[in-house]
Order: structure tokens, then sequence, then C-alpha cells
């Protein structure tokens, strides 16, 4: 049986978009970041189609796990770090290398023995005011795990930009500026994002680490990824399930917020916001069926929206329908939504079926 609900993977697109960032980016090695899932995405299977990435980022000390457990084996920063000893423990046995950004990670650290070195990077604050230290805090560090028998030397500094989507906005210049101040100019350094390694050369150090780019959707607000020359890895599908003969006046959905104004060709979908699609789409939401975009009429529900089919006459049940991916960008449904494409990607529930195509 044909799921309800299903994403569609081009496992393809992930080379494909892998090679436009180092097309970008010749000089740098990649760290793909595949935490939350993968973008919902997969996190295994997400590593694997990446195998050509030079290192993978993670959120937390589970992610890693599972990607060594799945035999994955390039390099994984932790980018949360460890919170106590026994996260700690679980960095050395899986050889994953954490990112130290708090002066109580590096206290715990030097009183745990560990058999071995790990690999550590260490986070500086230039201004998110998220994780990191400060300038003199990382001065510290640095001089601390120079004298440590606890990690592998040297150690490689990162930061995150806060705001370098916004391509004319000052904060970028200035965090990179407190950078440099903070950990000199010489060193291995991780600093751009995916909107920082497009937008701002200054960013592009020895590792940038992209990670919406990898799945084919833009950074900035306004494009897409097709427009930088990406191809998106998810199409999320459903299928028509019914179809009614409404008259002007009759009201659709909860709420009866939409009246049709004409006789209306209604179609119902079988997909809600039960399978992350956003509640918040409001009505003249497109969404794609027979290759035309026809609007969302009335609330999403749990289980199904209402699409106006009127001017797509050829629509009949159990035909596909395209709610975001190929020829629909998740970027523009998510500006319908208010809300960004990451939301979009990451919120799939369970009950939606992955698969996978390679081409």
């Amino acid at each position: 049986m044909v799921p309800a609900v299903r994403a569609v993977l081009d496992m393809a697109a992930f080379a494909h978009n892998l090679a436009c960032i180092r097309r970008s980016v010749p000089e740098s090695k990649i760290m793909a970041v595949i935490k939350a899932n993968a973008y919902g995405h997969g996190l295994v299977r997400a590593a694997t189609a990446l195998s050509g990435a030079d290192a993978f980022a993670v959120a937390r000390v589970e992610e890693g796990v599972v990607l060594r457990q799945a035999g994955i084996g390039q390099r994984i920063a932790v980018l949360q770090g460890f919170v106590d000893e026994e996260g700690l423990r679980l960095i050395h046995r899986y050889r994953l290398e954490a990112v130290l950004h708090s002066r109580f990670q590096l206290d715990l650290l030097e009183q745990t023995e560990l058999p071995d070195p790990i690999g550590v990077w260490l986070k500086a604050d230039t201004g998110m005011h998220r994780l990191g230290l400060s300038e003199l805090e990382f001065a510290e560090a640095r001089c601390r795990l120079a004298a440590s028998p606890r990690v592998r030397q040297p150690v490689p500094a990162m930061t995150h930009l806060a705001n370098a989507e916004a391509t004319g906005d000052t904060a970028t210049a200035l965090q990179l500026d407190h950078f440099q101040r903070t950990a000199g100019v010489v060193g291995e350094f991780s600093i751009a994002n995916s909107a920082g390694l497009l937008a701002w050369e200054a960013a592009r150090s020895a590792w940038v680490r992209p990670g919406i780019l990898l799945y084919g959707v833009s950074p900035f607000p306004g494009r897409t990824g097709p427009e930088e020359g990406l191809k998106p890895v998810m199409t999320l599908q459903s299928r028509i399930i019914a179809i009614k003969r409404l008259h002007p006046g009759d009201a659709v959905g909860y709420g009866g917020e939409f009246v049709c104004r004409r006789p209306t060709r209604m179609g119902i979908v079988a997909v809600g916001y039960g399978d992350g699609y956003p509640r918040r789409a409001p009505t003249g939401t497109p969404v794609l069926v027979c290759g035309r975009r026809v609007p969302l009429i009335g609330r999403v529900s749990m289980d199904m929206i209402s699409v106006d089919l009127t001017d797509c006459p050829e629509a009949e049940p159990a035909d596909t329908v395209t709610l975001w991916g190929q020829g629909l960008p998740v970027e523009e449904i998510a500006r319908y939504a208010d809300t960004i494409p990451y939301v979009l990607l990451c919120n799939l529930t369970q009950r939606v079926e992955m698969a996978e195509i390679s081409a």
C-alpha cells in the first residue's frame, strides 16, 4: 500500500549539493552538519550519502554514538560537547570530538581519568552570546588545554555566526574581527555556517560547517536552493482522498474561515499537522497537483488539508500532491506559514514514510 504521506529523498542531490559547496570553498575542509536527524532527512542515511564530507557535526553525544555504531568513520564533532562524566567517556569510547564552550567542561575534563587523549574544539563566543567562551576565558582555556594530557594537540578553534544571512548587516564583520582578536591568525579554525561560507569570504577558514545547503535549501531570505545551484533532497508528497462540489457561500473546515465565492471543486488531501505540515499555512498556500499550483483553502487540520481544484479539472482521487520539494521550494511554503525551512524539515512526524530514490 502506498503510504498517505511520504518524504521522497533524492539521494543523488546530497552529493550534488556537497560538490556545489566544494566549488564555493575549494580551500576548505567540509564538516557536514547532520544534527537533528539530519534536519529531518535521517541521520545515518544522510551521513552515508555524504560520504565525501571530511567530517560531520552533530549537536549531542547520542547522535555521534549512533553514527559510530552505524560504521561512519569520519571525524565527528559534538557541538554541545558533554555535560557530565558519562558523556565525556562516551566521547572517548566512540572517538568523537567535543566542542568545549564552558569552564565547567574544562574542569570536568581535567578531573576525569581517560585511557588516552580525546579530540576537542575550543569555541569562542564572538557575539552570538549562546555557547562559547569570552576572550579572557578563551585565552585561559587555551593555555590549560595546551598543558593537558587529556586532549590531542593542537586544539582547533571555532565560533558561530549569528546573522550571516543578512549580508548587509555589520554584525558578522564585528564577529569576524572579534574571533581574530580572540583566536589569533595562526591555527586551524572553523567559522562559516551555510550563509557564512557563501556570503563572507573572511569566514572561509580551514573548516566550514554547512548545514541547510546540504539539503538543497538556501540560507538567505527570499531565495531558494535552486537559485544557489542546489537540488532539494526532500519532496513531501501526499494524495487526494476525496473531491467535493461546493457552492458560493459554503464554508470550509474548522471555524469556517474560508467561504466559497464561486462554484468550487474542492480536493481533500491526506496530510495535516499530525504529519508535520504547518498548521499556520494560510489559505492561498500553494501545493502541486498534476503539475499545477493550486491553493490551500481553510484551516489545516490534524490529518487533512483542503485545496481548490476548480482550475485543475483533471485532478482525481489518488492523484499525487506535492507539498514542498521538487517544483515547489520549501522556502516558499515556509514564507506562507511565517516560519523557516529548517522548522518544516525537522518537524515531520513518525507517520511520514521516507522513500529513497537515486536520481
